[in-house]
């Protein structure tokens, strides 16, 4: 593409600006509205409780069944994402700065006491800035962080659904986008009927809410995530069947690893007693699992997640590094994070986090890593 055309297009339109606005409205509303399980989040330090709602499938499904109505009757059409990707980014990247620096000037006039809004501040602007200074704020009793996750999940299938539509309308359609469409709307929607887990990730109750957090959750997820789809409505890649087999089984164990790892930790969180494995769990310190997935490596659930990332971009085939991406920049990001994780624990859990160490050894990818 020529660079004069790529700046272009990445100048946010008055068009690019409403469908935003349109989303977060939405999505603030919907989230507040609508009936869903309500979820306290895990004992804060100052004996506090959160609550969630989870009511995103539901959110979710509405959201789709209006914008499917909407093109229908030729009020907006299905490919205004496909075609004005670039200009939603740079909105979405103008949000996220705009919207840190908000929670900064907040965040540092705050004089609340209890956990989740009382102020850390470094007194390095850029610091406070990337990592955020408070855990959870709100806005109009919307827990902010929450909403921006769930958000960045809904506009990767939004995203991914419009290029599903451009390649239908271009008679591209292919074997491997149907592959990516089924591989990570699965993802997604199991994500959505399983999301009073995520009140229990370390991004919701350790992790306080910056730049790094907004732009990865707005920004990060349904762009990047979506660059197999980008890169297949451009490029046909012909798969044999033993290929999609194996794409799918790669799927299959990933989601098994990475939905069970996840789904044993939130159970042992709420009761630390239930079986698992049908075996009584065992349990360092009285509060580090180390049964099931968590028994065989201390980040298990980071490989599942790996495995999946790699299934989105397996229907690609071998030709080009560009739709690795994902799982290239998702196999950096989990060794960073758990390396800050691990130095976290041993400093909080002590001789406990040694015994620990001792009975799970491996860190992700058990016998290699």
């Amino acid at each position: 593409m020529d660079l004069s055309v790529l700046l272009l297009s990445l100048i946010p339109s008055f068009q690019s600006v409403y469908v935003l606005v349109f989303y977060f409205v939405y999505l603030a509303i919907a989230g507040e509205i609508l009936p869903g399980k309500v979820i306290r989040g895990v004992l804060l330090s100052d004996g506090s409780q959160l609550r969630y709602r989870c009511n995103g499938l539901l959110a979710l499904i509405f959201l789709v069944a209006i914008l499917g109505i909407c093109a229908k009757l030729g009020i907006v059409s299905p490919l205004v994402v496909a075609d004005r990707g670039l200009e939603l980014l740079s909105a979405t990247f103008i949000f996220c700065v705009l919207v840190t620096l908000a929670l900064y000037v907040t965040g540092r006039s705050s004089s609340d006491k209890s956990s989740s809004l009382k102020p850390h501040v470094s007194g390095n602007l850029v610091h406070d800035w990337w990592f955020g200074i408070q855990l959870n704020p709100q806005f109009m009793s919307i827990d902010l962080k929450f909403f921006f996750v769930r958000a960045g999940m809904m506009g990767w299938l939004l995203i991914n659904l419009s290029i599903l539509a451009k390649s239908v309308q271009e008679a591209s359609l292919s074997q491997s986008m149907i592959l990516y469409q089924i591989f990570c709307a699965l993802y997604i929607l199991d994500y959505f009927v399983h999301e009073e887990y995520m009140t229990s990730t370390w991004d919701i109750i350790a992790e306080r809410l910056g730049f790094m957090l907004v732009f990865g959750d707005l920004l990060w997820i349904p762009f990047t995530f979506s660059i197999q789809g980008w890169w297949l409505l451009h490029n046909k890649v012909e798969l044999t069947v033993p290929v999609i087999v194996a794409n799918c089984l790669v799927f299959l164990i990933g989601y098994m690893v990475f939905r069970g790892a996840n789904k044993q930790k939130h159970i042992f969180k709420k009761n630390p007693k239930t079986p698992i494995w049908g075996k009584p769990p065992v349990v360092v310190g009285g509060k580090l699992l180390a049964s099931g997935y968590w028994g065989i490596a201390r980040h298990c659930n980071y490989l599942g997640d790996l495995m999946l990332a790699l299934s989105f971009s397996l229907p690609c085939g071998i030709s080009s590094p560009v739709p690795y991406f994902y799982p290239i920049y998702l196999l950096i990001l989990l060794i960073w994070r758990e390396r800050r994780d691990e130095v976290r624990c041993a400093e909080k859990y002590k001789e406990i986090w040694a015994e620990y160490l001792r009975l799970v050894p491996w860190r992700i990818l058990p016998y290699i890593y």
